[in-house]
């Protein structure tokens, strides 16, 4: 009995031993396969990381894109109003004028050349000038500009050539900037002979070219 009992008791050892090398087995092939799920899924790892890095690269991009589309000028803006002169000696005129702006270098000139009809006093009058400004941002809506230039009058007594200094107000209401409308005080001083001085305002509607 005493031999049974050893016998047993070293059998229940061996099967005790055999279950616990059983289990490390069954869990070292557990922990490969979970190894190998592992390793197949590194690529999509390291997809997943690549896609993160081109999001941060595009990110930027597609700021910096957009902010230029919105920042976009307009290649040229068309004036269309009427006009207003008054000399400083007397005598007053109106009529319709039109001018066109372009810029050549953003946030530090503009160029205008515009025309102008105007009928007062019994006679006509034409004339062109043609203004270099220096732009100022008052607000998204507001813009200002101050400018200098020659202006040259036509009418039946001849042609004559004048100075002329101009504060232009533009007022945008839209943010697109679709349309606006401005107001361009100017003031002029003739060198012919007289060297008559004036007082002018333009008013009108802006009309941007894409």
């Amino acid at each position: 009995m005493r031999y049974v009992r050893m016998v047993t008791a070293r059998g229940s050892r061996g099967l005790g031993r055999s279950m616990a090398r059983r289990r490390m087995v069954d869990g070292r092939r557990w922990f490969a396969g979970n190894r190998l799920v592992l390793g197949q899924g590194k690529p999509q790892g390291m997809v997943c990381r690549r896609m993160r890095i081109l999001l941060l690269i595009a990110a930027p991009l597609l700021f910096a894109a957009n902010a230029q589309a919105e920042d976009k000028e307009p290649s040229a803006i068309v004036e269309i109003g009427g006009a207003g002169e008054w000399g400083l000696a007397g005598g007053s005129s109106f009529g319709p004028s039109a001018a066109v702006e372009f810029t050549p270098i953003k946030n530090w000139l503009e160029i205008e050349g515009g025309v102008s009809t105007l009928f007062g006093g019994g006679k006509t009058e034409w004339s062109t000038d043609l203004l270099f400004k220096k732009p100022f941002t008052l607000s998204d809506q507001v813009e200002f500009m101050v400018g200098v230039g020659p202006e040259w009058t036509f009418s039946r007594d001849g042609t004559k050539i004048a100075g002329e200094l101009a504060a232009d107000f533009m007022f945008w209401p839209t943010p697109d900037r679709k349309y606006g409308w401005f107001l361009e005080p100017s003031y002029s001083y003739s060198f012919s002979q007289g060297h008559e001085q004036s007082l002018a305002v333009s008013v009108g509607l802006l009309i941007p070219i894409p």
